[in-house]
């Protein structure tokens, strides 16, 4: 914690790569970053790299306004603290890492889990708390930066499904291979602005009426709500619902599954 940090391996390498994957194109990566220096330096500065290099929508409903992110700000915070917190200091020349791509961000620390089981078998939201830091996590439990009783995983879950846009396909992952510990995050908005843009590039190509465009939507991403779809369209809900309504009696579409969680099947 001290600003005359003396452990050379106190550092955290942020990078935003061009892409699915790392190297993959022409530009390899957009922004990156290393940090150095004591635990809340290295906190502030890599929750800063993240805001800078993600994005935070909302849209107007109603009476409310809804945020719309990229990832939840509180599973973001969880994960970078546990990281910091619960990593192997022991290992020399060893750092965190935070990378982010189009689809997901990925946070990497030095040492598995401290008793060596193995987190991807484990009831993420009964993992017992076993500390290999206790100093610093009691400090950063104080400071209310993280949680000290052991569910720090379930934490980051309960972010994700409470956003508009979470799906069962984009439950964060957790992830040991003995040496080093990954938290995967998946970019909630990611599906839906690929299938904005692809819809939109061919709808200027060719001049859709707004039936094709709603159906041209749905093959991209099947789990559009109509909201989605009038926000993406530029179109009121009402049209929407009264152009989906004509494509269901006219069997072009079938819901499959429940209002919340279903999708769209075009025929």
């Amino acid at each position: 914690f001290a600003d005359q940090w003396n452990i050379h391996h106190s550092r955290i390498f942020c990078t935003r790569w061009n892409g699915l994957e790392k190297a993959n194109s022409a530009q390899d990566a957009l922004d990156d970053a290393e940090y150095t220096g004591g635990l809340l330096e290295l906190y502030d500065n890599t929750m800063s790299f993240i805001k800078n290099n993600t994005k935070k929508g909302w849209r107007k409903d109603r009476d409310k306004r809804v945020e719309l992110p990229d990832y939840p700000e509180r599973a973001i915070e969880e994960g970078l603290a546990n990281a910091l917190i619960h990593r192997s200091y022991l290992q020399i020349g060893a750092h965190s890492q935070v990378d982010i791509y189009d689809d997901r961000l990925v946070i990497t620390n030095p040492g598995g889990m401290f008793d060596g089981s193995e987190v991807q078998l484990l009831d993420i939201r009964h993992v017992p708390s076993k500390l290999r830091n206790p100093i610093l996590a009691d400090v950063f439990g104080r400071m209310r930066l993280m949680e000290r009783r052991g569910s720090g995983f379930k934490k980051i879950l309960d972010a994700y499904e409470a956003e508009e846009r979470y799906k069962e396909e984009l439950k964060p992952v957790f992830y040991t291979d003995g040496y080093n510990f990954f938290l995967k995050l998946w970019n909630l908005n990611y599906a839906f602005d690929k299938a904005q843009n692809k819809a939109q590039n061919k709808a200027q190509k060719s001049m859709l009426t707004d039936r094709e465009h709603i159906l041209l939507l749905l093959k991209e991403n099947p789990s559009l709500t109509q909201v989605e779809l009038s926000e993406m369209m530029e179109r009121s809900r009402r049209t929407v619902q009264i152009l989906m309504k004509e494509l269901l009696d006219e069997g072009l579409i079938e819901r499959i599954g429940s209002k919340k969680k279903g999708s769209w099947l075009v025929k």
